[in-house]
């Protein structure tokens, strides 16, 4: 057991801190293919697009597989599911936007989810 969070109880159990490490890994291993497809198949109107989508993919990922073992209380927790459903959102809009034609629509949504996160894990940080 993790020696920060011995003693402290959580809403969610371990299973959806795992979830969330597993989910932020995952966003940072595929925003490095995403990227690498940017840079050497795509078009160059669709590479700025890409990139941002694979930028924001790797860090916040990082932060999700970083930040998820010490997420023991709630606003923690949600802070980080709200990061992940705004990446997944944010990226995922723009990546769709390119290989499937849809519209883009959701990646202000998305990035208002991961603001919303931020906020939550800022205030989540205090309150410990």
């Amino acid at each position: 057991m993790n020696p920060s969070t011995a003693g402290a109880t959580t809403a969610a159990g371990p299973i959806a801190l795992r979830l969330l490490a597993c989910v932020g890994a995952l966003l940072a291993g595929l925003s490095v293919a995403l990227a690498a497809y940017a840079v050497h198949a795509a078009d160059p109107a669709a590479q700025q697009r890409l990139q941002s989508a694979a930028w924001f993919a790797f860090g916040h990922g990082i932060a999700l597989a970083a930040l998820a073992p010490r997420a023991v209380r709630l606003p923690g927790l949600a802070g980080l599911a709200s990061l992940a459903i705004g990446t997944l959102l944010f990226s995922g809009s723009l990546v769709g936007g390119h290989f499937l034609a849809t519209p883009t629509t959701l990646a202000p949504l998305g990035g208002g989810l991961m603001m919303l996160g931020w906020l939550l894990w800022a205030a989540a940080s205090i309150r410990r």
